[in-house]
């Protein structure tokens, strides 16, 4: 047990998901950049490890980017002064794919003879590193270890007649999860997978008429702008002086977004295809209270700040009383790995504190969100009976994270997963709970209520239940042992075109608001 936590711990102390990007982009605004700042910083919540802004100034494109949160990076105002013009692009990094040098900070650059090209992505490619090898071998030099360079490369060797078809030639080459903003000196281009793994949304300012694009609704509300439709799957969007322009790229779509936008990554204040996710993650606690109930509880915690709203449901759902037992210093904004126990311990501890008026010698039914590697919850735990909790009992608001994660998530190997390796018992023992329970898969697709016309649940929820809506490509050795054995599976790529009833806002289950 200890050899399982000591190894895990020095992967990722204080570690739980980390999304990959945060994404932002506005086209018609005298203060692009500006907008575009206010809105990273919306969503720094999906990258804490560079930010960057390219703007466009009369058809030249300028960049800063830089290591670090975007305040950090954009301390200096003489950053933002230098971008001056009427459109920008903005990107959060947190790395799934690259190393984390300056040279993979977004938005990439390209100077090309004729034009100049600037690009951020939020997602993965499942088949980025056999494209690579391919562009090298027929003389591409890259600039970043990145998967989201290719996309350029791919543009550029396009044979295709216009700008628009080059765009889509190098769209229909790739695999996985994408959701992309292509500055040029003339458009604002968006791009999301067939599948529509991530969230993208576009918005329009009420003063202008200009438009926004970004992966969260709640970047839109930050900046003013009013929500207009979801970008989605397979779609190419150009924005430019003429307005907003929709085609796509593919008919062969689908919708499965990423369930964990849903239960982790995504702000509570955001909606994802029409529904909200504080209400979503709210009606999973309920259903979690009832699914497990905890016999003699006393309060609920929630784990801050993700967990609360699921936390909140399950008070209500158990009728008992959601108190606030642990608080978040919310100006550590990232937390690394430390060399020895004490210090990982100590960088949990400047980061969450219990409140021991509240816990002390009450039968604590603590809520997260989710369980992954297990040593953040163990370290809550302790922290949670150290200040005197009588019992506590952890309830997972999501099923038992089992499968890699390989369309955007920095999860893509089995080993680190605790739910793969060990069974509820000894999780439970692991983490030092008085017990441990999960909510089920179908109780979650339940609670987030999406509802597709063809019956189909309109996520992915492939790390829980094992089912992947596509092929992984390039990933496949890591899951070839499972597929074998029939543990996971894999679906074909989409034949037909999605087409959700109302585009602005897709079905949702009756009763869910």
């Amino acid at each position: 047990m200890n050899q399982y936590v000591n190894e895990v711990t020095e992967q990722a102390a204080y570690s739980s998901l980390n999304e990959e990007c945060g994404i932002f982009g506005v086209w018609g605004r005298d203060d692009a950049a500006n907008l575009t700042y206010y809105g990273l910083h919306a969503l720094q919540h999906r990258g804490q490890e560079g930010a960057g802004i390219v703007a466009n100034n009369q058809g030249h494109l300028w960049q800063e980017r830089g290591i670090g949160l975007v305040a950090e990076v954009f301390g200096d105002p003489r950053r933002l002064e230098a971008l001056k013009g009427q459109a920008a692009i903005g990107h959060l990094r947190y790395a799934t794919a690259g190393a984390h040098g300056i040279e993979n900070i977004q938005p990439l650059m390209a100077n090309f003879h004729d034009i100049q090209l600037a690009l951020a992505h939020n997602g993965n490619l499942t088949n980025a590193q056999t494209l690579r090898n391919q562009l090298e071998e027929d003389g591409a030099i890259f600039q970043s270890s990145s998967d989201s360079e290719i996309i350029l490369h791919l543009i550029r060797r396009s044979q295709a007649e216009t700008f628009d078809e080059k765009i889509k030639d190098a769209l229909n080459q790739l695999r996985g999860g994408f959701a992309f903003l292509l500055l040029t000196p003339h458009a604002l281009y968006a791009m999301l997978d067939p599948h529509g793994f991530r969230p993208f949304v576009i918005g329009q300012m009420p003063d202008n008429g200009s438009y926004v694009v970004t992966s969260e609704t709640a970047a839109l509300h930050v900046v003013g702008a009013k929500y207009v439709r979801d970008v989605q799957p397979g779609e190419l969007i150009r924005i430019d002086k003429d307005g907003m322009n929709i085609t796509h790229y593919t008919d062969k779509t689908t919708l499965n977004v990423d369930v964990m936008e849903y239960v982790y990554f995504a702000r509570p204040d955001s909606d994802i295809h029409g529904i909200n996710v504080h209400q979503a993650r709210k009606r999973m606690g309920v259903a979690l209270a009832k699914e497990q109930p905890v016999p003699g509880a006393d309060i609920v915690v929630g784990v801050p700040n993700s967990s609360l709203s699921a936390a909140s449901g399950y008070a209500e759902g158990a009728g008992l009383p959601n108190e606030m037992g642990l608080v978040k210093n919310q100006y550590i904004a990232r937390t690394f790995i430390e060399a020895t126990q004490d210090k990982r311990e100590r960088a949990v501890r400047m980061k969450l504190s219990a409140v021991e008026a509240v816990v002390r010698d009450k039968n604590v039914v603590l809520v997260d969100d989710s369980l992954v590697r297990g040593t953040t919850c163990r370290y809550i735990v302790r922290m949670l009976k150290e200040a005197g909790a009588k019992s506590v009992h952890v309830r997972i608001a999501s099923p038992i994270f089992k499968y890699p994660a390989f369309y955007g998530i920095d999860v893509q190997t089995r080993a680190e997963l605790m739910g793969n390796n060990h069974t509820l018992a000894e999780m439970t023992e692991l983490i030092e709970a008085d017990s441990l329970e999960f909510l089920s898969n179908e109780a979650l697709v339940a609670s987030i209520g999406l509802q597709m016309p063809d019956g189909e649940t309109g996520l992915t929820t492939a790390y829980f239940s094992g089912h992947y809506p596509s092929p992984i490509y390039d990933y496949s050795p890591e899951m070839a042992e499972a597929k074998a054995s029939g543990e996971v599976t894999f679906d074909e790529e989409p034949t037909s075109l999605y087409v959700p009833q109302n585009p602005a806002e897709d079905q949702r289950v009756e009763g869910a608001n």
